[in-house]
């Protein structure tokens, strides 16, 4: 084999978890791709003599070029018009929900929470807590001692836990079940039946980063609310000639997806604890939609992927 054929080979095993990190460090599957685009051609110049660990190595050259992503893009994530949501993320049939660390980590409540920390500490507890890397090599990754990463560690570990609720669901066949239970309430007009399935100060937050029409309210609280929204909604859709609701596999969530022919609408996530909907995501931004087109395998074990 080739020089260029074993990078190649050793990048394309640990592909998906190579995504998989860039993924939970920017929230942006676009973003992520060009990471690990760049990535690569870093990769491919480096003499594969001096790589002793090719896991850590590729981990840390993707952590910081996700790093530097995360900071190039914190300005615009400022000035962005209304709330801002992770990119929802379509998975292949190889989803997380088998492995619960991974499905909690790739939820839109962890993604969103992860937002409120540095670009640094998001990073040290993802490497940490998801992916069980070492302090030392998370220390080669954010240019940080080990002592400081792993006091920053702790901090962010705390103050994800003292924020994020048990996590829900946890098989595919019981997404599909609550998805299936969530589509019929809203487009039946069954308010009794969506009341039953959300928390008493559920939250719905919908993104269209100001470049397509959304709800007056980009967010919601409370139940009754949030289910006359939703009910008003998927009613429309439902009776709308062309437009058709769809059940997707998002962030190892239950999610469905509006489309109009075959144009995507919008996709809404429901972050689930419980088997009651604690937290809604409408993402309508086009921009973040594009991402959809194509389904990702995640993996914390590429022996896996």
């Amino acid at each position: 084999m080739s020089t260029t054929d074993e990078h190649a080979a050793r990048f394309t095993l640990l592909r998906p978890l190579l995504f998989t990190i860039a993924y939970e460090i920017l929230g942006s599957a676009t973003e992520s791709d060009d990471v690990l685009q760049d990535s690569y051609l870093r990769w491919a110049q480096v003499d594969l003599a001096t790589v002793r660990d090719t896991k850590s190595y590729l981990a840390q050259v993707v952590t910081r070029q996700a790093l530097s992503a995360l900071r190039l893009s914190a300005r615009r994530r400022e000035e962005y018009i209304g709330p801002w949501l992770p990119e929802p993320l379509l998975l292949t049939e190889h989803d997380a929900a088998s492995d619960l660390v991974l499905a909690e980590s790739v939820s839109m409540g962890m993604l969103v929470l992860l937002e409120s920390l540095t670009p640094d500490e998001r990073a040290v507890f993802v490497l940490r807590e998801v992916f069980a890397f070492g302090y030392d090599d998370i220390a080669a990754s954010v240019g940080k001692s080990a002592a400081a990463v792993r006091q920053m560690a702790y901090r962010a570990r705390e103050y994800v836990r003292s924020r994020r609720n048990r996590f829900g669901p946890y098989d595919r066949a019981r997404i599909a079940e609550l998805t299936e239970k969530f589509m019929t309430a809203a487009t039946t007009g069954d308010l009794a039946g969506l009341l039953s399935m959300l928390a008493p100060n559920v939250t719905w937050t919908t993104d269209s980063g100001g470049k397509i029409t959304a709800v007056r309210q980009l967010v919601m609280t409370g139940a009754e609310q949030v289910a006359t929204i939703l009910l008003n909604l998927l009613q429309a859709v439902h009776r709308r000639p062309g437009m058709r609701i769809e059940p997707v596999n998002c962030n190892s969530e239950p999610a469905v997806a509006i489309y109009t022919g075959d144009h995507l609408e919008a996709v809404l996530v429901l972050d689930i604890v419980d088997d009651v909907i604690v937290n809604g995501y409408g993402i309508r931004n086009p921009d973040k939609l594009a991402a959809l087109a194509i389904a990702r395998t995640i993996t914390r074990d590429p022996g896996r992927a």
